[in-house]
Parts: C-alpha cells; structure tokens; sequence
C-alpha cells in the first residue's frame, strides 16, 4: 500500500522531495486500507502542507544527523584518546588544525592518530619483509654453494655472509656472480691438490736407457729365471 500511495504523491506533488514523500506515504498508509481510501486522503492534502510536512520532516533528519555526528566525534576522542590542543609556541612547528570555521579539523586528527597507532605494525611488518627476502638470499647462495667440493671455501663464505648487508637485488645477484666465479676457482684448486698428491706412476719412471723403470726390471727378473734354468742339468 505504501509504494501506491507514494506514486500518488509523487504524480500529484512533482518537484517535492522523494525522501520526504516516502515519509508521508508511510504515515497515510497507516490511516488507509484499500486504494479508494488513500486517494481520498490524498485529495484532501493541498501542496502547502505537504512541502511544510517535508520541511519539518528534513529539520528533525539534519538535526538528528548533526548530533549523530557530535556523538561519533565525541566517542572517537576518547577512543583514540584525542583532545583539542593548546595553541603551541611560536617556532615548535605544531600548530591545530583547524576548519575554515575555525573548528578543529577532527578528520585530520583522526588520521594523525591512526597512522601513529600502526606505526608500530608497519615496523613490525618491514622486519618481516626484511627477515623473509634475507632468508630466500641464503638459501640462493646455498644452492650455488651445493656444487662447491671445498669445505672449508663454503663454511667461510656462509660465515661471512651472515655479516653482509645488500642495499637492493641487483647488489645480491652481482655479489652471487662473483661468488660463482670464486666456486668455480676453489674446485680447481682442489682438483689440482688432488694430482699434486699422487706419485708419478711405476711404469712411468723411466732409466737412462729410456725404458721405463718398471719394464726393464720384469726383463731383468726373466733374464735371471733363464740363467738359473741354463745352469741345471737335465
């Protein structure tokens, strides 16, 4: 019934607020039962009364709304544990902030006092960000350090980069570079201590002769086996 005689009041009464009509439709719907009824109180109501209706009904609204404003203004303070500042001192650089009106701009204040109250958080969360990027450029330079065959090369590089500090990625992956490299040298210096410790091979030790050392004691040891059968009687 209400939408009903809200198109009612809206054909009779165009121009008039749509907010305040729905206001005065809901209060006529509780006076008519059917169609026919709400038209004849409709009938009976001159423009007049309706934008005076209206205007009274838009006053109690704002003013409603002006000290649900105050209300939530006031809670916030104490929330927020917010208070109108003194003028301060010529030079400290703090001044209040004020409206155009010369009222306290709460909305700033506001502002102010939530970014000092996550202010904390935001540390807390840029020491995470920093801990996790640290934590993946280690396991990085662990992988790189898998392929290294000197222990001790590792063990130093891995102390030595707990103490490093990199300013951005492109600093870490240069530095990862240069690491490459030095694994690279390290195994090769291990390879090359590696045949630095082995003998050189028997058959390779040669005599004056040229004959390696090896050779011309196995035909040395044949030649005294058949001087030793030559000798014995058959």
């Amino acid at each position: 019934m209400k939408e009903k005689i809200l198109a009612l009041l809206q054909a009779k009464f165009a121009g008039v607020r749509k907010d305040g009509l729905n206001h005065l439709a809901r209060s006529l719907a509780l006076q008519a039962t059917n169609e026919e009824e709400a038209s004849a109180l409709i009938e009976k109501l001159t423009k007049e009364q309706v934008e005076t209706f209206v205007k009274e009904y838009r006053a109690e609204v704002d003013k409603e709304v002006s000290e649900g404003n105050k209300t939530f203004e006031t809670n916030l303070k104490k929330k927020f544990d917010l208070v109108e500042r003194k003028a301060q001192e010529p030079g400290s650089g703090e001044q209040e902030t004020k409206n155009d009106d010369g009222t306290t701009d709460i909305a700033t204040m506001i502002k102010n006092a939530i970014a000092e109250a996550v202010k904390p958080l935001q540390t807390e969360l840029e020491k995470y960000k920093a801990g996790d990027i640290a934590k993946t450029r280690l396991q990085t330079l662990n992988e790189k350090l898998a392929a290294c065959k000197d222990d001790n090369f590792k063990a130093q590089t891995l102390k030595d980069f707990q103490r490093m500090q990199f300013d951005s990625d492109e600093a870490f992956t240069e530095y990862l570079t240069e690491k490459e490299t030095a694994i690279s040298m390290a195994n090769q210096n291990m390879a090359n201590a590696a045949l630095g410790g082995h003998g050189k091979p028997i058959f390779a030790q040669k005599t004056e002769t040229g004959i390696s050392k090896g050779v011309a004691d196995y035909v040395e040891s044949k030649k005294t086996e058949s001087n030793e059968l030559s000798g014995k009687e058959v």
